[in-house]
């Protein structure tokens, strides 16, 4: 009767498919974990913990999510489960950010401008919650777990309300003031930009150098020591001729050196080290240098302005600098930061000629009703008819834009609310000092963050926080209307507003009447109708989210966004945070770069280079979208493309074929009643431990804990590919498979399969969270299961320093293997051999070397792989391989001599034999 030897061997199956086809099957895993409310559970096993809160900043809630968007959730997501698995209680807490100009361009496209404010909030309020209602389900279906029927949002009316008492405990801290300075400011918008709001692009202008006349030649003469100074003029070079009409000085520096010098353009006032640059520039070859002196001898010097009846002074200022133009400074304090400031010191007033619409005032003289663009050639005609223009050019230069209309935005003074970055708290605190000591007291992740952050806040101005909008948050003040003053009980009042709006929303303020709360004194007072900034917003939600729910805490351990958020979300938090008390609402900060395509370009749509998540998630799987994440290294730009993901799904098919090689050789292990003792392990299943829990430790000590996962993925993947695929699991193949089902040899290597399993797949958790779960359930046998109800595995934990030696005696062992390999792959290449097992090795070799291999005994040949292998001690090392003359067992595949000699057997060898019908061999090593 002929036998047939295929089901003698362990060749079991596996319910986990090769196949992970995870774009259809994802959204089924997700319908199952809400109906059996995964993170509601997770919350109750996790009572107790210490917690780790990782705080949501808010996507803004208008349009689809992106790709960046992806990163950013991924991100956080990986991090929250790591986080889970280490022991914590990480709650997830997902938000948007509601408030804002966007929504109102899009309900006025939508709807119309001429509708009544409140319609409009109210119309804003529905858009809104219909674009949060899109977005929600993309961050879902991407995996990312969190709190999902309760998430914040800028526009809930108890966050509104905490909004609003955030800036009542700035007011309270002395850190809020009313100034007119100048703003970036949007044409578009009708209103202030934040400093994030901001972007530069590349933008032609008008460069022009200007001659003011000296009028008090008596001085310029004294100063330069020179007798003829008619006609003398001090010139200045600008990119911006429509702030000329607003001049209200020209500054130099005091430490620098002035030339007075006579060319063909006249008597002129240059800075000496920029002379030859600036006569280079006129296309003037010769000039007499007719005196020389430093800048503080022309202080208060009169000139006249080019083109108005005015006079107005040289004044010293430290932003003077030789880096471009003549060393002296147009200066208009209502169209220019550093100009505001050195006005300040000088008293010099802020003449603010332009309206909210970027058109010169009626009352402006020559360019009354124009636009400051349409301003900029009339401007240059007045100066060539004034006789002022000395030189004109084109510069393409960096200029600031406005994020959401892409066109050039204008500095201008207006009467706006400010947090003061140099002003001292009533605790006597400078906000500025107050945030770079927050900044230092701050860990980063890339540690380049520090640099960047600093250097921000470093050079900020104040922060302008009010906007002149009708969708936001408003600043709840009454103000005196003769004297422009805050009532007296301004932060009572602003207690009692909050409440009405904890019940109402922000309509309860524009609905107010002042009467109601202020009696027979609102006759004095007007509301104020500025609404706040929406970085206020956002940067307020540690107050108004992390203190009031219970399941958070304060401060946040962790805030991660992308690299614009320097600027952004990590500053306005931080400012809020310092000026309400007196530190970040934050330990960490970590930032991801942007995405790009294969190439490293922006994506753009008119580049047709676009990936959307969407696309991903429905062709490939939002499992592989999340590998992708994962395997870069988010410190800077992330390249995606159809190449790259490809290259991930390659990753991702050698780590599933690796899981459902383990599953399939567990399916007949239990570990209740299979587990062998760590003591009775096989050697090689004992240094497969060590290898799975060296790497285990590395990761969940080292490189999550740094959130390296780039690094994590590629430690995983080379395990999976060389400890494993390459070296254990090709050598247990033999003893998974031949031995006998239920032998200690099988059990000692299920045993070991079964803690890699189970580590690895609470490794790839984080990270890969669809299969992950798959796998689980597979391995536990329990569609309830997650490895989100468990922790880092827990090895079988050896007598301290027990192991040592036998990791040293494997790694030896596996190197000397790799040389055997590499002997016989030559054979295989030159057709002299086929698989391994058909090779005999002679081996010489000589110390401790020899004694590894000896201790072995006839379980060498497993481990190499090898039919049959001779070893003899000597003081070299030597390989030799030649093909075996034996014939190959049909159940195992080894050659041997027995093959076919057994009685009652077929073409099967004596080992088969003994483990079919017999008592099976022992595995001592291999």
């Amino acid at each position: 009767m002929s036998i047939d030897y295929r089901k003698t061997v362990n060749l079991l199956d596996t319910p986990f498919p090769m196949r992970g086809d995870l774009a259809k099957r994802e959204p089924a895993w997700l319908k199952r974990w809400t109906e059996q409310q995964r993170y509601q559970k997770l919350r109750k096993m996790a009572t107790g913990r210490p917690k780790f809160i990782l705080h949501d900043g808010p996507p803004y809630a208008n349009g689809d999510i992106h790709i960046g968007h992806a990163v950013n959730k991924i991100l956080k997501d990986i991090i929250v489960r790591s986080k889970t698995l280490s022991g914590f209680d990480a709650p997830y807490v997902p938000g948007w950010d509601c408030h804002g100009l966007p929504i109102e361009l899009m309900v006025e496209k939508l709807h119309g401008k001429d509708i009544p404010a409140a319609k409009f909030r109210e119309l804003c309020r529905e858009y809104a919650h219909e674009q949060i209602a899109r977005q929600k389900k993309d961050f879902i279906r991407l995996g990312v777990l969190g709190d999902w029927d309760n998430p914040y949002l800028t526009m809930d009316f108890k966050t509104e309300a905490d909004i609003v008492r955030t800036l009542g405990k700035i007011f309270e801290n002395g850190y809020l003031m009313k100034g007119e300075k100048p703003v970036h400011w949007c044409i578009e918008c009708g209103s202030a930009l934040a400093e994030a709001e901001v972007e530069y692009e590349d933008k032609t202008s008008p460069a022009i150098d200007v001659g003011f006349r000296v009028v008090d030649t008596d001085k310029l003469a004294a100063a330069f020591a020179a007798a003829n100074v008619d006609g003398a003029m001090a010139v200045i070079w600008t990119t911006t001729p429509w702030t000329l009409p607003a001049n209200q000085a020209v500054s130099v520096s005091a430490k620098l050196v002035y030339q007075l010098v006579e060319c063909a353009k006249g008597k002129l006032v240059l800075a000496k080290d920029l002379v030859e640059a600036t006569m280079k520039r006129y296309g003037v070859e010769g000039y007499t240098v007719l005196g020389e002196t430093t800048g503080d001898k022309l202080e208060l010097l009169r000139l006249a302005h080019p083109f108005y009846a005015r006079e107005v002074p040289v004044i010293c200022g430290d932003h003077v600098t030789t880096d471009a133009g003549t060393g002296l400074v147009h200066t208009a304090p209502a169209h220019g930061l550093e100009d505001f400031q050195v006005g300040q010191a000088y008293g010099i007033p802020v003449d603010n000629p332009v309206a909210d619409n970027g058109r010169y005032k009626s009352t402006t003289e020559l360019f009354a009703g124009l636009s400051v663009w349409e301003a900029n050639p009339k401007v240059i005609e007045v100066l060539q008819e004034r006789a002022a223009l000395v030189h004109q050019d084109k510069l393409f230069h960096s200029y600031p834009h406005c994020w959401r209309h892409k066109t050039p935005i204008i500095f201008r003074a207006t009467p706006q609310w400010f947090i003061g970055m140099d002003k001292t708290g009533h605790d006597g605190q400078v906000l500025r000092q107050r945030a770079k000591q927050a900044v230092d007291s701050t860990e980063f992740f890339p540690a380049w963050g520090r640099a960047r952050l600093e250097a921000m806040i470093g050079n900020r101005p104040d922060w302008c926080v009010s906007r002149q909008r009708n969708w936001g948050v408003p600043m709840t003040f009454f103000i005196h209307k003769e004297s422009g003053e805050l009532h007296p009980r301004s932060a009572e009042l602003l207690e009692q507003v909050a409440l009405r709006i904890e019940k109402q929303g922000i309509e309860a303020w524009f609905s107010l009447d002042a009467a109601e709360l202020l009696g027979d004194d609102a006759a004095n007072y007007r509301k104020l109708t500025d609404t706040l900034d929406v970085w206020f917003d956002s940067g307020s939600t540690h107050f108004a989210v992390l203190k009031q729910r219970a399941e958070l805490a304060w401060p946040a351990d962790l805030y991660l966004e992308g690299s614009d958020q320097h600027r952004g979300w990590f500053q306005s938090s931080l400012l809020t945070g310092c000026a309400t008390i007196g530190r970040a609402p934050y330990q960490q900060l970590l930032t991801h770069g942007f995405v790009v395509d294969g190439k490293g370009l922006k994506m753009s749509k008119s580049k047709g280079n676009v990936v959307a998540p969407q696309k991903v998630n429905d062709s490939l799987g939002a499992d592989i979208l999340r590998l992708w994440v994962a395997s870069t290294d988010y410190s800077g730009e992330l390249a995606i493309s159809d190449e790259i993901l490809k290259r991930v799904t390659e990753s991702y098919r050698r780590l599933r074929n690796t899981l459902r090689f383990l599953l399939a050789n567990l399916s007949d292990f239990n570990p209740m009643e299979h587990a062998v003792p760590y003591e009775r392990l096989s050697e090689i299943d004992r240094y497969a431990l060590m290898m799975a829990k060296e790497m285990q430790e590395k990761i969940t000590g080292e490189l999550y804990p740094r959130y390296a996962f780039h690094h994590s993925v590629q430690d995983i993947v080379n395990y999976c590919s060389e400890d494993l695929g390459a070296f254990y699991l090709d050598i247990l193949k033999d003893r998974l498979y031949t031995t006998a089902a239920d032998s200690a040899a099988r059990r000692s290597a299920q045993t070991a399969l079964y803690h890699i399993t189970r580590s690895l797949l609470l490794l790839l958790s984080p990270i890969l969270c669809f299969t992950a779960d798959e796998a689980w359930e597979v391995l536990l046998g329990s569609d309830e299961e997650t490895p989100l109800f468990h922790v880092w595995h827990e090895f079988p934990n050896p007598t301290v320093g027990a192991e040592e030696a036998l990791v040293a005696k494997w790694q030896a062992i596996r190197a000397f293997r790799a040389q055997v390999n590499k002997e016989i792959e030559a054979l295989r290449s030159a057709d002299q051999l086929g698989s391994s097992l058909q090779a005999e090795l002679a081996v010489t070799a000589g110390g401790e070397l020899y004694q590894h291999l000896a201790s072995l005994g006839d379980e060498l040949k497993f481990v190499l792989m090898v039919s049959q292998v001779s070893l003899t001690e000597a003081a070299e090392t030597s390989i030799s391989v030649t093909p075996s003359s034996h014939e190959k067992c049909d159940r195992c595949w080894h050659y041997r001599a027995d093959v076919g000699t057994h009685a009652g057997h077929g073409h099967v060898c004596g080992r088969c034999v003994d483990n079919i019908d017999g008592a099976g061999e022992a595995r001592l090593h291999a």
